[in-house]
């Protein structure tokens, strides 16, 4: 059953109750009518069904809201966790003397694992980030491009930030035809870097 179903079921059940209960209060009301205390009765009834149904609602409502915010939270966790392996390699790599064919194997997984949970702008820059890393690899070797390699992390890392902040102020909508061809495209800019 679909949330937009389930909501419509509780409103409509909502609906009956209520005209459940103001049709049983006004019969109520009318049989004890000679005795005060049944109708009080009634009413502390009614109270109680009214306080139960209303309470099951707003804890369904609540446990919804805390299971998308623990998704979100574990969510926010494996990119962060991705971006740092990113960085973490990006390190590694250029303070090594020689780049070698696992350093760039690293790299492709960790391009498939930034198309899992990266944001659209930041494969974008990711993108540009790998024909950097492409253009400076071919002497097997980064530490000599420092700044350049620089340049590029710093773009990336500033959409990176947003993502994690998601705080991108031009936040573009991306199709998925269009997230797909991105990644596609990193992916092949990953296999494409070569250490001759």
């Amino acid at each position: 059953m679909d949330n937009y179903t389930k909501k419509l079921l509780y409103l409509v059940l909502t609906f009956l109750t209520l005209i459940a209960g103001y049709v049983y209060l006004r019969y109520a009301y009318k049989v004890t009518d000679s005795t005060p205390f049944t109708q009080e009765i009634v009413l502390i009834i009614l109270g109680t069904i009214a306080t139960v149904f209303i309470t099951a609602l707003l804890l369904n409502k609540q446990t919804e809201v805390e299971i998308e915010k623990e998704q979100s939270i574990k969510f926010l966790d494996l990119k962060a966790a991705t971006y740092e392996k990113l960085l973490d390699l990006m390190e590694n790599m250029s303070d090594e003397t020689l780049l070698t064919d696992k350093d760039i194997t690293k790299l492709q997984f960790v391009t498939h694992r930034l198309a899992i949970f990266a944001s659209p702008a930041v494969l974008n820059e990711y993108n540009n980030f790998l024909k950097v890393i492409s253009a400076l690899s071919k002497d097997r070797t980064l530490s000599n491009d420092n700044q350049k390699l620089g340049e590029a992390l710093g773009k990336l890392t500033v959409q990176i930030r947003f993502d994690l902040l998601n705080e991108n102020p031009t936040q573009k909508i991306y199709t998925a035809e269009q997230i797909k061809k991105i990644i596609k495209r990193n992916s092949d800019s990953s296999s494409n870097i070569n250490i001759d």
